[in-house]
């Protein structure tokens, strides 16, 4: 229950926040909570794909497109992720997510989400994701349009397009 929790919180906040264009990063602090725990007294490793949902939505939403996505009944879906662990995060630790979008592809947009205890970088993801909107999916382009952020890409070298 707690993560609807942190979800209402960081969209209750999200209009005070600086609005940001669609290849800035996102930046959230949190605490890891005990009920992010695993048995070896660590942040659990589904929690991170968990809280890197979290890390989307405020990136949707400060860069404009949450509103755009409610008008249109899109809905965002993940179609991969990877994620690499370096360091485990404790229980009552700050850590910090940055999230940006790297670049996209026809219907899909590849977003950077790492985790950081200070500035040491414990741990590194690359999810590929896309919206699904009532005729199917959408394409990268129509949704910058919509947001009057049309652009394109930048350069997808060294991204692993799963």
């Amino acid at each position: 229950m707690n993560l609807w929790f942190r979800m209402l919180y960081r969209l209750l906040l999200a209009p005070w926040r600086t609005r940001i264009g669609v290849l800035e990063s996102s930046s959230l602090e949190m605490r890891c909570w005990p009920t992010d725990l695993d048995v070896n007294l660590h942040m659990n490793n589904g929690r991170y794909l968990t809280l890197m949902d979290l890390g989307r939505l405020d990136l949707v939403a400060r860069s404009g497109l949450l509103r755009t996505m409610l008008k249109r009944r899109w809905r965002p879906v993940l179609g991969a992720a990877q994620i690499r662990y370096l360091k485990p995060i404790g229980p009552g630790q700050i850590f910090r997510m940055e999230t940006r979008v790297v670049g996209w592809e026809g219907k899909w947009f590849w977003i950077q989400q790492r985790f950081y205890l200070g500035e040491q970088m414990v741990a590194d993801s690359l999810v590929k994701a896309l919206f699904l909107g009532p005729k199917g999916s959408v394409q990268v382009d129509e949704a910058l349009e919509a947001i009057g952020q049309p652009q394109a890409s930048p350069p997808l070298e060294g991204v692993s397009r799963f």
